[in-house]
C-alpha cells in the first residue's frame, strides 16, 4: 500500500508540473503568432515603381459635395494572433482638409489587420528605402485622435504587386461625423495616394 501511495503522489506531482509548464508556455505561444507591422503613406521619387520612401501623402473625399482630407503619416502596431483589437499601436501624421482646418493625428489602437500576402517581385525591382521587413498587401483599420479633439477611424489599404482583388490603394477615414470614403486610385507618375505595409 505504501508503494502504491508513493506512486500516486508522484503521478499527482508530475501532473501538476505539466499543467504549470503549459500555463507558462501558452502566453509565449500566443505572442509568437502576433504580427509586428509598420505602415507608411509612401513617397515614390520618380515614376512608380520608383524607390519607396516614407513621407508620402494620400487623400479621400467626403460625399455630397464634402471636402477632401489629405493625410501624411506612418507608424507601427502589433496585431494579435487572434485577429482582435489591440492598443499596441504608435504613429500618426498630419491632416489638412480642403474645407478648412489642419493639424496632427495620433494612432490610438488597432481595430483589425488582415495580411493579404507578400508582394510579388517586380521588374525592375522596387528599391525599398523603408526596408522594415517583408512588404505585404493588406488592410489595416486603426483608431485615431485628431489634434482638434475629434476622433476617427483610419483604414489603410495596400494593393501592391500580386494583391488579390478587393483592396483599394490609399486611405479612407472618418473625422467626427464626416466619412471620407471616396478613395481615388493612384495616378501613374503622380507621387500621391500610395501606401505600404512591412511585416516582421
Amino acid at each position: 500500500m505504501r508503494i502504491r501511495a508513493r506512486y500516486w503522489g508522484l503521478a499527482v506531482m508530475l501532473a501538476l508540473a505539466a499543467i504549470l509548464v503549459m500555463l507558462v508556455a501558452l502566453p509565449s505561444l500566443a505572442a509568437g503568432g502576433a504580427q509586428h507591422v509598420r505602415w507608411d503613406l509612401v513617397s515614390t521619387s520618380g515614376v512608380p515603381p520608383g524607390p519607396l520612401n516614407p513621407g508620402g501623402h494620400a487623400s479621400a473625399t467626403a460625399p455630397n459635395g464634402g471636402d477632401t482630407i489629405t493625410l501624411t503619416g506612418s507608424g507601427t502596431f502589433v496585431a494579435p494572433a487572434s485577429g482582435g483589437q489591440s492598443h499596441a499601436a504608435t504613429g500618426g501624421g498630419t491632416w489638412t482638409a480642403s474645407g478648412g482646418g489642419s493639424g496632427t493625428y495620433t494612432v490610438t489602437g488597432v481595430v483589425s489587420w488582415v495580411n493579404a500576402g507578400p508582394q510579388a517581385p517586380t521588374t525592375p525591382a522596387f528599391v525599398d528605402n523603408i526596408d522594415h521587413g517583408t512588404r505585404v498587401n493588406g488592410t489595416a483599420v486603426l483608431t485615431i485622435a485628431f489634434s482638434d479633439g475629434s476622433q476617427g477611424v483610419l483604414t489603410i489599404g495596400c494593393h501592391g504587386p500580386g494583391a488579390p482583388p478587393g483592396i483599394f490603394e490609399g486611405i479612407a477615414t472618418t473625422k467626427g461625423y464626416k466619412t471620407y470614403y471616396t478613395v481615388p486610385a493612384p495616378v501613374a507618375g503622380v507621387d500621391a495616394g500610395r501606401t505600404n505595409f512591412h511585416v516582421r
